[in-house]
């Protein structure tokens, strides 16, 4: 695999453009929810979650989506080819914050693990909020902390 695809830089990259991204949207008076970057069949996607409280709408996609190719080819350039999607978070939303899973407490959600933890990597449950720098999640009769380093992907789960 090329070293610059590697899931590490891959996560790097996100947290770079989200750097970029937050006062682009803050300024468009628009909430940046998630950046992802990552491999799917179609290429690599890099792509935007972003909200604002009346919801959004295609011509917000189209501004962020116009000023973020800009940015990203200035300040980015060397990343290769990738496809920009601008979005809503929709019924499935993305989680990320501290704010997040604490707004979302008492949904269902969806923990994908970097690493195995109680013998899975994935887990759907009842958030119970975050402390200490653990997710806690009910999963029928039993409760488990989820370490934040160790969360790859979190969404609702609707």
């Amino acid at each position: 695999m090329d070293r610059r695809h590697s899931p590490a830089n891959l996560q790097k990259i996100a947290a770079q453009v989200s750097a970029l991204a937050k006062p682009v949207c803050e300024s468009e008076g628009l909430e940046l929810i998630h950046v992802e970057y990552q491999r799917e069949s179609g290429g690599r996607i890099l792509r935007l979650y972003i909200d604002k409280p009346e919801g959004i709408n295609l011509d917000d996609c189209v501004n962020v989506s116009r000023q973020m190719g800009d940015i990203i080819d200035v300040n980015l350039g060397d990343i290769g080819p990738f496809n920009l999607e601008v979005t809503s978070p929709g019924p499935s939303r993305p989680l990320a914050s501290t704010e997040d899973f604490n707004k979302y407490k008492g949904n269902r959600v969806k923990i994908k693990t970097t690493r195995s933890i109680n013998g899975q990597k994935n887990f759907k449950g009842i958030l119970l909020g975050i402390s200490s720098g653990q997710v806690n999640l009910q999963l029928d009769e039993q409760i488990v902390a989820i370490p934040n380093q160790d969360i790859l992907k979190a969404r609702l789960a609707g």
